[in-house]
Parts: structure tokens; C-alpha cells; sequence
């Protein structure tokens, strides 16, 4: 009974931020990301341009039925619920102290809940939200075969090898946590781990779990290898692009999660070693920031693998007065900036941005982003039927994923002159074909004409976006004939 009490609280935190990522999911539209996998779903295949399968098969069995977005938005919601039910357990095991082992877990799920990004993959399922979880759970398993009885069953290995399959599935930085469930193990048992068969056995199952990336990569040039290599490598390091990844990091993630750095000394020695499932991939993206390489979500998973040392900090610094009064103050403060985010999201960025009283927007506004594109594609749906055009248009790759969701099945064609997933859907736009170009106010381009483009385009329709009576943007809707190819698409600022 006593320890149900204990609980109550965690429970607490894990519900009502469940209920406010459904609530938020099911009354914003879909990120570029999240429609770009649900198109993964939409058509499986072995793999894909720019990520592994797994997010997409995983949304299959939803999408096959036609799930509406409030049910697909429940998956990314259950997975994040599920991976700070994995820190919890981590940090009850990790706490030297027992008495404190409640109460450090309680701290390390607070943390990750207070962290503002983490709740966009808590709403839109991302490859980083599946690797969130299997990370959690590959320090667990990690945890485990570092007993001298484990490793010497066959079972702790299976799972192991499951759990690095299923990330190998999720995203190509998978081979980072890897990296670490290897080291924490050979400096655990140390060399003769080598003669033991059954780590062989678990190597070659998580290699047979990944077999269709491989081999959907030999089909196609090993296209996604390449592809990830030059996005990953970026340009010219430079120290200034590190220190701005730093400071996103401290905003994006809150100081608390910080406080794992004192809960890593404070934990068994033997323990320290799983400090690498943070070390390793938070040192690799932030060497790969020097070339401006780096999104802020990729670090998501190394501070999932920080958090139950964060935890066990936390909770011995809040025994003292001063620490409570001190973790209170902060905590506010990412509460704020949590609900901030959502109530930006949600009101399409009211209060922070004015209001205008004209037809469209007369500023940018990033929030404007979620509101528009399910009856952009709705309309440009109806438009093509009626002028009897096969397909639509846009002029960036970005632009073309909630288009290609929400106007399914009609094609979507990318006109810029760049391989990316929609070549391998769609192709190229033949010569002397014709579409429904689509131009959006916030990546708006010139009239693709010829010599670099259609020999004409005529002027349809402009639909403005509405967020509770305000004006965010709008799209365009052109009738365009006779495609002659070499394209060259010059954007317009807003």
C-alpha cells in the first residue's frame, strides 16, 4: 500500500501529460516530419531514402484502416509514457540509496516531462521517439548483462539483440547506443567476453533484424548511406555553430536534465559505464553541429540515457530545504515554457504574435506552420480534378508531405533538382507535363516558367489559413502546362 502511495504522484505527471499530448495531437495539424512517415505507412517498403522502415511499419496497421489523426497521434503517446516508465525502473536500480530509490525515480520522469521538445515526440511519432524507448531499454537490458550470471543465459541476449534490431530499424544513429551497450559490457567482463557464443548468436540476430535496410540499400545505390553521410558531415566546422547548438540545447532540454552529470558520480562504480548511452551520441551531434548539421530532436535519446542519473542527483539535493526551494523555482519555469510551447502550438502562436485585421498574415510566424494543410490538400485535390491535371507541384521537397498525405492518392512531384524520397514515389515531372503547382506564403518561389519550367501557369485560387478567426498564411493554387525540365526555383521571402 505504501509503495502505491509512492507512486501516485508518478502516475500523476505520466497522465496528465498523456491527456495533453492527445488533447494538443488531435486539434493541430501534422508536422513535415510526421506526414512524411505516415507516407512511409501509406506505401511500405524495405526501406527508404532518408530513414529505416520501422516508423512507418509501425503506423501501417493505422493507416491501412484510414485512422483519423487523433487515433494515429495516440502511438507516439504511449511510446513516450512507456519510455519514462523504462528511466523510472532505471533509476530504482541505479540509486545507491534505497530509501531515496522512489523518490529518484519520481525526479528523473519529472525531469524528461518538464523538457519542452521532448513533447513534440511525445505528439508526432518520429524516428527519435521509437529510439527514445529502445535506448531506456537497452540501458535496462545493458543493465542486466553486466551480472557475470547473465551472460551465461540465453534469454538477457536475445532481448538484447531484439532491442538493437528494432533501433537499427528505427534510425541509422542507432549505431551510437550500440557503441555503448558494447563498451559498457567488455569493460564489465572484460575481453573473454569474446569466446561467449552467445553474444555472436545476439550479433547475428540484430544484423538479420536489419537485412531489409541492407537490402534495400543494395537495390537502390545504397542511396540512404550516402544520402546520411553528406547530411550528417554538413559544411565547414566552425567553433561558433558548436556554441549555438549548446545554448538550443539548455533551452530546448531545461537545466535539470543538466544534474545527471552529479548523479553519474554519485551512482556504483561499475554503474558509471552507462553514462556512455549519454556521452556517445550527445558528443558525436555535437561534433557533427560544428558543421551545421545538427537538429536539436537528435539528441533527444542521449538525454533519455542522462535522465536517471539526473534523477538520483535530484533527489538527494532536494532533501535540503534550500534544494526543494531551488527545484521548485525551476521546475516553474519549464512548466511555463512547456505550456508556453503547446499554447503556441495550439492557438498558432496567440498571444506572443499580434493579431492582424487584414485577409493574410502580415508577419511570419513559425506556429503557422501546423494550421492549413489538410485543406490545402483537400482543395488542391478538387482543383486538379476540375482542371483535369494528374498531379500536384511543388517546388521543395518540404513542401510536398502533408500535400502528398492529405491529397492522397494523387502524386506529388518535386520540381527543385534534388534526389529525395518523392523521385522514388513519383519520379520526375515528364516533358510536357502538366500539374496543380501549389506555393505556400511561408517557402514561396517564382512561377517556375519556362527555359525552367512550364511554358505556362494561370492563377487559380489563393486560400488563406485561419487559426480562431486570425490570419497565418495562405496558399496558391496555378494551373501549369508543358513542363520543359531544367529547373532552377527562386524563393521569396515573406
Amino acid at each position: 500500500m505504501q509503495l502505491k502511495k509512492q507512486c501516485l504522484p508518478l502516475y500523476g505527471v505520466l497522465a496528465v501529460a498523456f491527456v495533453l499530448h492527445f488533447a494538443l495531437g488531435s486539434s493541430v495539424g501534422l508536422t513535415v516530419d510526421e506526414a512524411h512517415y505516415l507516407l512511409y505507412a501509406y506505401r511500405p517498403a524495405l526501406s527508404y531514402f532518408d530513414h529505416p522502415p520501422l516508423v512507418g511499419w509501425i503506423q501501417w496497421p493505422l493507416v491501412s484502416i484510414d485512422a483519423p489523426l487523433w487515433l494515429l497521434r495516440l502511438l507516439p503517446g504511449l511510446l513516450w509514457v512507456t519510455t519514462l516508465l523504462a528511466v523510472h525502473r532505471l533509476a530504482l536500480r541505479l540509486q545507491p540509496q534505497a530509501e531515496l530509490a522512489q523518490t529518484s525515480g519520481f525526479y528523473a520522469v519529472l525531469c524528461l516531462a518538464l523538457t519542452p521538445l521532448l513533447h513534440l515526440l511525445g505528439i508526432g511519432l518520429l524516428p527519435d521517439t521509437l529510439l527514445m524507448l529502445w535506448l531506456a531499454l537497452l540501458m535496462l537490458q545493458t543493465l542486466d548483462l553486466m551480472q557475470v550470471a547473465a551472460v551465461q543465459k540465453t534469454l538477457p541476449w536475445f532481448k538484447l539483440a531484439v532491442l538493437l534490431g528494432l533501433a537499427g530499424l528505427s534510425k541509422y544513429t542507432a549505431i551510437l547506443p550500440a557503441c555503448a551497450v558494447a563498451v559498457c559490457l567488455l569493460a564489465a567482463h572484460g575481453w573473454r567476453l569474446l569466446v561467449n557464443y552467445r553474444l555472436w548468436l545476439a550479433t547475428g540476430l540484430a544484423v538479420f533484424m536489419v537485412l531489409p535496410v541492407l537490402v534495400w540499400n543494395a537495390q537502390n545505390d545504397w542511396v540512404s548511406f550516402l544520402y546520411q553521410t553528406q547530411h550528417g558531415k554538413g559544411g565547414a566546422w566552425q567553433a561558433l555553430y558548436l556554441a549555438q547548438f549548446l545554448v538550443i540545447q539548455v533551452v530546448a532540454y531545461g537545466v535539470l536534465l543538466w544534474w545527471g552529470f552529479v548523479g553519474w558520480r554519485r551512482v556504483a562504480v561499475n554503474h558509471r559505464w552507462l553514462g556512455l548511452f549519454f556521452v556517445v551520441p550527445f558528443g558525436v551531434h555535437a561534433l557533427l553541429s560544428g558543421g551545421g548539421s545538427s537538429l536539436p530532436h537528435w539528441t533527444a535519446p542521449a538525454w533519455v540515457g542522462l535522465a536517471p542519473f539526473a534523477g538520483i542527483a535530484l533527489a538527494r539535493f532536494t532533501l535540503a530545504k534550500a534544494g526543494k526551494w531551488w527545484f521548485g523555482a525551476v521546475a516553474a519555469i519549464q512548466v511555463v515554457l512547456c505550456g508556453g510551447l503547446m499554447l503556441l502550438m495550439l492557438t498558432g502562436g496567440r498571444p506572443l504574435l499580434s493579431a492582424s485585421s487584414s485577409e493574410v498574415a502580415d508577419q511570419p510566424n513559425p506556429f503557422a506552420d501546423l494550421h492549413g494543410w489538410e485543406q490545402a490538400g483537400q482543395h488542391a485535390t478538387r482543383l486538379a480534378q476540375s482542371a483535369q491535371l494528374p498531379a500536384l507541384a511543388v517546388q521543395n521537397w518540404t513542401l510536398a508531405s502533408r500535400l502528398g498525405w492529405y491529397a492522397k492518392p494523387l502524386p506529388v512531384l518535386v520540381l527543385e533538382d534534388r534526389f529525395d524520397q518523392f523521385d522514388i514515389w513519383a519520379g520526375d515531372m515528364p516533358q510536357g507535363g502538366n500539374a496543380l503547382l501549389v506555393d505556400w506564403s511561408y517557402m514561396a518561389y517564382t512561377l517556375p516558367l519556362a527555359p525552367h519550367g512550364f511554358s505556362q501557369c494561370k492563377w487559380l485560387e489563393t486560400m488563406p489559413v485561419k487559426r480562431f478567426g486570425q490570419p497565418l498564411g495562405y496558399f496558391r493554387f496555378y494551373a501549369c502546362f508543358g513542363w520543359m525540365g531544367e529547373p532552377q526555383p527562386r524563393s521569396i521571402s515573406f
